[in-house]
């Protein structure tokens, strides 16, 4: 598993380690020190410049790339991304080497739809409102030793397995089906665009000429 995300301002990296000099000593593990918001002034040149779609819209942004070594103790290789749009800067990381930049900036730009359908899925459909349970389901184990089986490889019993496994399946299929209801909802308000009105929605503050929102369908509905 990957991971892309937004570091912090005050977010400080190191570069590789010099080759090691002969003689006596442990090698070190790391470089010199990279404030990683000092270089959109001191690398400002070195900078490209594209235009993507993000958000919905055409952006031109500035970006620079650089991988370099964070953690404490363990110096894992990442690859940073500085972007600078619409005057705002931003610094994103990958712990994969191998993606372009656009591609790292395109991926982290997906945030913003994946919180909102999570929300949508919450707080319209109630996915996550299921009460699926088993008595037979053992107790998670906050100060488990490492090299210790987990609750679930503790349970022998084939009975127990199986009524463990229906009520997981019953927690997968709630949730699929919630997705396809999210999915009907939004290729519905895509279908009648113009002809359901959101102004009797009163909640809402900018009521949406065109597509309307899964809540403003649901109502429409009732």
């Amino acid at each position: 598993m990957e991971i892309i995300t937004k570091a912090k301002k005050s977010c400080t990296a190191f570069e590789k380690p010099a080759p090691r000099k002969p003689g006596r000593g442990r090698p070190p593990k790391k470089g010199a020190a990279v404030h990683l918001m000092e270089l959109f002034i001191s690398r400002k040149e070195q900078f490209q410049e594209a235009e993507m779609e993000l958000y919905g819209k055409r952006e031109s942004i500035r970006y620079y790339c650089i991988d370099l070594l964070w953690g404490q103790k363990l110096y894992q290789e990442l690859r940073f991304i500085l972007v600078e749009m619409n005057g705002v800067q931003s610094i994103l990381a990958s712990t994969s080497l191998a993606p372009d930049p656009l591609s790292v900036i395109r991926l982290y730009s997906y945030r913003f739809r994946i919180e909102c359908t999570f929300r949508e899925l919450k707080q319209q459909i109630g996915a996550f409102c299921y009460h699926f349970w088993s008595k037979y389901m053992p107790k998670l184990s906050y100060y488990q030793k490492k090299g210790e089986p987990t609750p679930l490889e503790r349970v022998k019993d084939e009975k127990s397995r199986e009524k463990i496994l229906e009520a997981v399946r019953a927690i997968e299929m709630h949730m699929v089906l919630s997705c396809i209801a999210m999915g009907i909802l939004q290729s519905l308000s895509i279908r009648f665009i113009g002809k359901v009105s959101s102004i009797q929605i009163r909640y809402q503050r900018t009521p949406s000429r065109g597509r309307v929102s899964e809540g403003t369908l649901m109502h429409y509905f009732r």
